[in-house]
């Protein structure tokens, strides 16, 4: 007998409680970054130009950095179906840290516009470069703050036979890993969206 093709409200409801937040969550941070993109699309960007601005160097550092975390990110999926939980805890951790470092570099590039003279007292563009860059910065720190809950737990299992078994075999730990992986993009998307319309408007 053929199996009747699920619909779009069966496979929701057929999602571990974990995926739908997750989903929702995207799906409402999208929206945010998309209207503040519009607002800051319709705020008189070109008005920059004329007080000399220039994309930090910061920011185009930042960008190659989070590309790369994108990559260590993409090998913890595949470590953890090779039962290599010593390089599935190395990617993460090194993802970790790239995140730190866009982090840090995020936040000396807000210091190379404030040099510019760009601030939240001047046009409204220039406020809104601190804001979408800032919220970005608000959800990725949620991801490295998981991030660093799962390292910790890999940590403990690691040393513990059984726990590292039943680790490998747990489809939830599976799920976890395929959501951080999945969030973590999305971040790394939200971002390079951002920069090139940055790039593009100046």
């Amino acid at each position: 007998m053929k199996k009747q093709k699920e619909t779009w409200f069966q496979r929701i409801e057929n999602m571990h409680p974990y995926q739908t937040l997750m989903y929702l969550g995207m799906f409402g941070s999208g929206l945010i970054f998309l209207f503040l993109t519009l607002a800051f699309l319709a705020s008189g960007y070109g008005a920059l130009e004329g007080i000399g601005f220039k994309m930090p160097r910061s920011f185009i550092l930042s960008t190659i950095v989070i590309i790369f975390s994108g990559y260590t990110c993409s090998k913890m999926a595949l470590h953890y179906k090779d039962e290599a939980i010593g390089k599935l805890k190395n990617s993460l951790f090194t993802t970790f840290l790239l995140g730190i470092i866009f982090t840090a570099l995020q936040i000396v590039g807000w210091k190379e516009l404030a040099n510019m003279g760009i601030d939240f007292r001047g046009l409204p563009s220039g406020s809104f470069l601190y804001i979408l860059s800032g919220i970005h910065i608000f959800h990725l720190v949620g991801a490295m703050i998981f991030a660093l809950i799962m390292i910790f737990q890999y940590n403990k299992r690691e040393k513990d036979a059984i726990q590292n078994l039943i680790m490998l075999t747990n489809p939830f730990e599976k799920m976890r890993i395929e959501l951080f992986s999945k969030y973590w993009y999305f971040m790394d998307l939200i971002w390079l969206t951002l920069f090139l319309i940055f790039v593009i408007s100046f």
